[in-house]
């Protein structure tokens, strides 16, 4: 939250959003009542349309651990124009990938903060795209400190949010996109460049904005942003059925990036447990905690860590933003207009530099015909996949053509076809490559040298970047798994077909141990595994200075498809980093 920020004048938000379909909840008596003694923290609402999942809060302190480290291998902080904050992006963003979002970076290109990297914009490609209901939170930090609670709270708790709503994949009535700003803390940069950027057709879609910052304060109270509107009324629902009776979010208002939203006149609400202002004596009686005192005592300071979090408060923040995601957006009938999709056949087996192909059919299964876009993922290199037509009204059918290269490698793979209408549907087709009996040398592991973003490692890939504190085998970029001195894990994969032609393959990379043990006991290890074997395991007591480069024979895998998973485990004590450069997978 910014420091600072003019109060906006008195708008009605409930005229607004009741033509979006929202109806207020009419105002409960001002007679003072004793608080009720709070309720378990378990779905407590009866959502009209379904009920929202528990989303495990455990999951939510895993990513503020995950961006507290990145905020520590760049000097202790994620501001917008460093370091810190790009590879928080990385982070966020290839969680949201990988659980089927639509994810675009967007480069904040007039009023942000020199260098300051951009919004991450993610939506779900389900439901109707005439109305959108939008959570976001700003996902920068002061250069002050690393920003656990200001504001990786927020964007950890929608990151979870966003990743159940793909787990559990509902039918959606209404579209959900999420926001991660940039440059928040200079002024609200990025969220007013994002709305500045809509067209008026745009911002009309946009039902309702939905703020997070701050929702883990240690000493916190439990705010809402316009209590008594509209839209607020789903939220304040959920922490009623607590038993928390919330409070209007007086401090901060037209200091965080829903003001952005509220200048365009979007109606806005969200949650918040307050920054620096002090709690009350009668707050502190109804919330508990210390009268005072200041919400968060460690608000813009470098204290602000994965230990000035309040594990209760963001519990029942993150399930009140489940809860309101679900009323808004989650419908328990079938879409208006559906479809389904279907490859036939289910697969083929080709040779290299040849061609299959198979029948995309759809058909209407409720409602009206609608026109749907196609499109396939997950193809290997030297495949293409294309369609025609590439665009078919439901009820009709596409011939989707599976083109190989010459030196396409052998192998075994699933290619996911997905239809896009008013509603998304998918099929798998599965290629299959034959070997030749020959074998072209080459190297099959894809940006080894970590010098083109993060793809198309998986895993932890935060750790990948150009880190202070360490320097890169070649290049300017590498991956650096642990040096925490706690006990943490870090994990990056990449999935390659080894071709079955080939006479060897051999895995090659160089890897810099430095540790703070002193004795030869092994404390901390890094292992490399083809599939679920551990094909070897260095440790604390193999440090050294500078990179030692490393082989493996991967012969045994030739023809087999296979993860190569780079892993460091650390203990609870001294550091030790594994830092990982150069990777090759050679093969004659």
């Amino acid at each position: 939250m910014v420091l600072r920020r003019l109060m906006v004048a008195g708008v009605s938000l409930a005229a607004t959003l009741g033509a979006a379909g929202l109806t207020a909840t009419p105002t409960a008596s001002a007679a003072p009542q004793a608080a009720p003694a709070p309720a378990p923290l378990v779905r407590a609402i009866s959502a009209p349309l379904a009920d929202a999942p528990d989303v495990d809060v455990t999951k939510v302190q895993a990513h503020l651990t995950e961006l507290n480290a990145l905020a520590s291998r760049n000097g202790g902080t994620r501001k917008s124009s460093g370091q810190g904050y790009r590879d928080s992006v990385a982070y966020v963003k290839n969680k949201l990938q990988a659980a089927g979002y639509t994810v675009t970076e967007q480069p904040c290109t007039s009023g942000c903060a020199t260098g300051a990297g951009p919004n991450l914009i993610a939506e779900w490609p389900q439901g109707d795209t005439a109305k959108v209901y939008m959570f976001g939170s700003h996902l920068d930090s002061v250069g002050a400190g690393p920003g656990i609670n200001d504001n990786g709270s927020g964007s950890a708790a929608l990151l979870e949010t966003a990743l159940t709503l793909a787990e559990h994949h509902p039918a959606m009535a209404a579209r959900v996109r999420f926001g991660w700003w940039t440059d928040e803390e200079q002024g609200l940069n990025g969220s007013d460049f994002y709305v500045n950027s809509l067209s008026s057709a745009e911002r009309t879609r946009i039902k309702a904005y939905y703020n997070f910052d701050m929702i883990a304060s240690p000493n916190g109270g439990y705010f809402i942003n316009h209590l008594t509107s509209a839209a607020a009324q789903p939220m304040k629902a959920y922490w009623d059925a607590l038993g928390l009776q919330p409070e209007e979010n007086t401090e901060g208002a037209g200091r965080s990036d829903d003001y952005s939203f509220e200048q365009a006149g979007i109606p806005t609400s969200g949650y918040a447990m307050g920054a620096s202002a002090r709690k009350t004596a009668a707050q502190a009686a109804k919330w508990g905690g210390t009268a005072n005192r200041a919400y968060d005592a460690c608000y813009h300071q470098s204290c602000d860590t994965t230990s000035n979090i309040n594990s209760t408060g963001l519990n029942r923040s993150v399930d009140g933003i489940a809860s309101t995601l679900w009323k808004l957006a989650v419908t328990d009938s079938a879409p208006a207009n559906d479809f389904s999709l279907s490859a036939t056949p289910t697969g083929g087996t080709v040779d290299p530099g040849t061609s299959a192909t198979a029948t995309i059919a759809t058909a209407t299964t409720n409602g009206s015909a609608q026109t749907v876009q196609l499109s396939a993922a997950g193809a290997p290199a030297g495949v293409t996949v294309s369609f025609s037509p590439a665009s078919v009204t439901s009820g009709n059918s596409s011939t989707m053509t599976v083109a190989t290269a010459a030196g396409t490698a052998p192998g075994s793979y699933p290619l996911t076809v997905t239809g896009t209408g008013s509603v998304t549907r998918t099929a798998t087709y599965t290629l299959t490559v034959r070997g030749t009996g020959s074998c072209n040398g080459q190297q099959l592991l894809t940006n080894g040298g970590f010098e083109s973003g993060t793809a198309p490692w998986t895993g932890d890939t935060g750790t990948i970047g150009s880190h202070a504190g360490q320097s890169a085998h070649g290049g300017s970029r590498f991956a650096w798994l642990g040096g925490y001195g706690s006990t943490a894990t870090d994990s990056i994969a990449q999935t390659v077909t080894v071709p079955a032609g080939c006479a060897k393959a051999t895995l090659t990379y160089w890897l810099h141990i430095d540790t703070d043990e002193t004795d030869r006991v092994v404390y901390d290890t890094f292992k490399v595994k083809a599939g679920s074997t551990t094909l070897t395991t260095l440790s604390n007591t193999d440090a050294a200075s500078g990179y030692v480069q490393r082989t493996l024979d991967l012969t045994p895998y030739i023809g087999q498809r296979i993860a190569l998973t780079f892993t460091a485990t650390e203990d609870s004590g001294l550091q030790t980093s594994f830092v990982l450069d150069d990777a090759a997978l050679q093969v004659s």
